[in-house]
């Protein structure tokens, strides 16, 4: 499934794709969708005007408010009959965001998900276990059928059951395991807790997403196994899934850009930044049927790095995910991200990679708090040992953050484990409102 003719095209060639099927796209959802018909007459925009790439910034955003408000199909492009398949955002911030496809839209989707399986150095003769949940989620299915499209064999696990999970690694000869980064832990947590080598396993390549992960947590997933981790990337919003996926050299999410066009804003002028410069991520969807979108901010903050890449791919690549817009901390008037502080906490000895921020209040001042678990085996009941830490991972923090954060070692498996996507960030400060 590497897409050489496609994955390496030479620039000229893709913006030329691309102008082609943004033309096509902005008369589709001016004709079809109400909610951009009403976007485009508010500025006095026509489609017919646009001949030019560099017009993408005249115009007018989506954002998760105009799904919300068009719930469940009211941003549909395609008759309803047409739609084969629903997903749905997680809904965890209010309500869910209803995205349809085509049979079209399905078969691009797998063709992306299958790109980024063979970039990781899978093939047709592998076997994948798919661990991201079934359902309305965009993880399990999106993924199961890049699998399929690859020619690979499918172990279609879901979430959970964390100890039959181990068990299909083992005895089902599994090559490639597929979930997010937090669940990856847990299970390899889990194996060793059942005595399983998990470095004599087939197992070579892990292919992670769905939240937000750093290089040192890379690093932990790698050693823990024995594999190559790969970062895969995506929003339901978009597609799934897909959107994005790491070559062998790991450096950076390459971005199916016939299928997608890349932005990347200043979130506070909303204006396009050159790349090498961080902001808040934009797509359009250039082939989408079911719901196309115009410029969707992600909130999701990255970079282009302007660099080609070694492997030869010419589609641009986004730098690993920094966290969202949304989830960013103002600590004392710094901006925090939760990576940030997991990058410092997974380098540290002695602790393990679980950890929590927790948000409170004292009075009428915010708190902040972070609660990382030791390592199995280190005694929890040696005092001047738990100090010692608690004050190396206190130094550390400061020094890296330049503020001062509460640091609280917890006991090894006492926080919560996640099956899916993890909430590093507890926020109780609404509760004493």
């Amino acid at each position: 499934m590497y897409q050489k003719d496609i994955e390496c095209m030479q620039r000229e060639a893709l913006e030329a794709l691309q102008l082609e099927r943004m033309k096509a796209l902005l008369h589709t959802v001016y004709n079809k969708v109400d909610t951009y018909k009403q976007k485009f007459d508010a500025i006095g925009f026509n489609p017919e005007e646009f001949n030019d790439l560099a017009q993408m910034s005249e115009l007018p955003f989506t954002v998760k408010d105009d799904l919300r408000a068009a719930y469940p199909y009211k941003m549909f492009a395609a008759p309803r009959k047409d739609i084969v398949r629903v997903h749905s955002s997680s809904g965890t911030t209010g309500q869910i965001s209803v995205v349809g496809y085509t049979q079209n839209d399905l078969d691009m989707w797998s063709d992306c998900v299958a790109r980024a399986l063979s970039a990781a150095g899978l093939s047709d003769e592998d076997i994948v276990q798919i661990s991201y949940g079934y359902g309305l989620f965009t993880g399990g299915l999106g993924a199961h059928e890049g699998v399929q499209k690859l020619g690979a064999t499918v172990i279609p696990a879901s979430g959970g059951n964390t100890n039959r999970q181990v068990q299909l690694l083992r005895d089902f000869e599994v090559d490639a395991l597929a979930c997010t980064p937090s669940y990856a832990l847990y299970v390899g947590e889990t194996a060793k807790e059942q005595g399983v080598d998990l470095h004599s396993l087939p197992v070579r390549v892990g292919i992670f997403g769905a939240e937000p992960w750093t290089e040192a947590m890379r690093d932990q997933l790698e050693n823990l196994f024995g594999i190559k981790a790969f970062d895969i990337y995506g929003l339901s919003e978009i597609m799934g899934p897909g959107v994005g996926y790491e070559c062998e050299c790991q450096n950076g999410l390459h971005i199916n850009e016939d299928n997608f066009l890349i932005e990347i804003i200043d979130t506070e002028t909303l204006q396009p930044v050159p790349d090498g410069e961080y902001g808040e991520v934009v797509f359009t969807t250039l082939t989408k049927e079911g719901i196309p979108l115009i410029r969707y901010r992600t909130r999701d903050v990255s970079r282009i790095i302007p660099e080609s890449c070694l492997c030869g791919r010419t589609f641009k690549r986004l730098e690993r995910i920094t966290g969202r817009s949304d989830d960013m901390l103002i600590i004392r008037g710094v901006n925090v991200y939760p990576s940030q502080i997991e990058s410092i906490l997974l380098k540290m000895d002695k602790v393990a990679p679980h950890y929590q921020i927790i948000l409170d209040k004292k009075g009428s001042m915010d708190t902040v708090e972070v609660r990382v678990e030791l390592e199995p085996g280190v005694a929890f009941d040696e005092i001047r040992e738990i100090q010692a830490i608690t004050r190396s991972l206190h130094a550390a923090i400061t020094s890296a953050l330049a503020i001062s954060i509460d640091v609280k070692v917890v006991q090894p498996k006492s926080l919560q484990r996640s099956q899916g996507k993890i909430a590093r960030v507890i926020d109780l400060r609404s509760e004493k409102e």
